[in-house]
């Protein structure tokens, strides 16, 4: 088969047909990037100099420098909302600490050997009523700040380059956020006591994040190709939430937001949650996820069957493993990981090689490039038996 762009090969696979090869995804967004000191010690392995920038400050996603992404040969690139401009951050409550757009603050988190993550600190809707939604201060979804330059910046990466364009329009969550805003054990008792907070909040959220969302697609909706939406639905035992819950307080709010983004993109939307969930999957497929990220393959369980159950519906994005075979595994490991992800998976499209999540500073740089030299090496169609 004849070689194709990068562009070319993750269209082809998102829309369930066999590509030049399977498709990988290194910094392509959020979820399927590197944490900061594991990306530190990428560049000095490849002896890649210059300054790390973040591209997500509170889960420290590191955005890689083009020469990287280049090297280990991912098929996506980034684009995604910039800073608001209205907006100033407050002093900080207390050292190592700070408070985001949403009033969230948050708290410095050393973990050892210089690494850190920042953990919530305070909830700012711990103790709110339904009536106190309609006075808390909301960010402005139509900060100019969080469009700015994003035509000339959706231009050159559709224009002039050939990686399919994973978009982000930063304004999508909803149950991740809301925990965020009202405390997780808070807000899985509302779930089952005060269900009618869970979807005063619930609404208030669509409402913000339709209006944000709706300037982005404005300007970068007819260009991308892939829309990233996150919220964390699951633990690596199962659900957070029956799955009546899901249905009753949750899904209605995703179908709307999801039916909002496909009338105004072609681009396949792209659902992130940790976790299994599996129970969840059809319920997803039929509101509008067309992929599936990052298939926790420690908690999801058999690959085979995942392709054998959903795969003519659904695409699956990443499935190497980051909890043991990256950190832990030998190179020959590594390859071995991929080889089987793609016997599994890759079969008619529908497959893309990334990490399960973001990978952390304890994976060596040569797993992460035996990630990338594998997906090539094992990843061609027509596939080997």
């Amino acid at each position: 088969m004849p070689e194709m762009t990068p562009r070319e090969r993750v269209l082809a696979a998102i829309n369930h047909q066999e590509p030049d090869r399977v498709p990988l995804d290194i910094g392509g967004g959020s979820s399927t990037s590197i944490v900061v000191e594991g990306y530190e010690n990428l560049k000095q392995y490849l002896g890649v100099s210059g300054e790390t920038q973040e591209a997500n400050r509170i889960f420290r996603v590191a955005r890689l420098d083009e020469r990287v992404m280049q090297r280990l040969g991912s098929d996506c690139r980034p684009l995604g909302i910039g800073p608001p401009s209205r907006w100033k951050p407050p002093p900080p409550p207390e050292p190592g600490t700070f408070v985001d757009l949403w009033g969230i603050t948050w708290r410095q988190a050393d973990y050892g050997n210089g690494c850190y993550y920042w953990e919530l600190a305070r909830n700012p809707l711990a103790e709110a009523t339904t009536r106190d939604l309609e006075r808390y201060p909301w960010p402005d979804p139509l900060d100019p700040g969080f469009t700015a330059g994003l035509a000339e910046r959706t231009r050159v990466l559709y224009e002039e380059t050939d990686y399919a364009i994973m978009a982000d329009g930063g304004f999508k969550s909803f149950w991740e956020l809301g925990f965020m805003l009202r405390g997780f054990e808070q807000l899985l008792m509302d779930l089952a006591l005060n269900p009618e907070f869970v979807s005063a909040l619930m609404s208030k959220l669509l409402e913000i994040n339709k209006v944000a969302t709706e300037r982005f697609l404005d300007i970068a909706g007819p260009y991308m190709h892939v829309f990233r939406t996150a919220d964390d639905l699951a633990t690596q035992r199962g659900l957070l939430m029956s799955p009546h819950t899901f249905r009753t307080l949750l899904k209605p709010v995703y179908k709307e937001y999801f039916s909002f983004v496909k009338s105004r993109t072609d681009a396949k939307i792209f659902y992130h949650s940790c976790g299994n969930v599996v129970d969840l999957l059809d319920d997803l497929i039929e509101i509008g996820v067309d992929i599936i990220n990052p298939v926790q393959v420690s908690a999801m369980g058999d690959t085979a069957a995942l392709k054998a159950r959903f795969g003519d519906r659904v695409t699956f994005w990443g499935a190497i493993d980051t909890q043991h075979v990256l950190p832990h595994g030998m190179v020959e490991e590594v390859e071995a990981e991929v080889q089987h992800r793609i016997r599994d998976l890759a079969p008619g499209g529908g497959f893309v090689v990334a990490p399960v999540h973001n990978v952390q500073p304890d994976v060596p740089p040569q797993n992460i490039i035996a990630m990338a030299e594998a997906t090539r090496e094992f990843g061609a169609y027509p596939l080997a038996a």
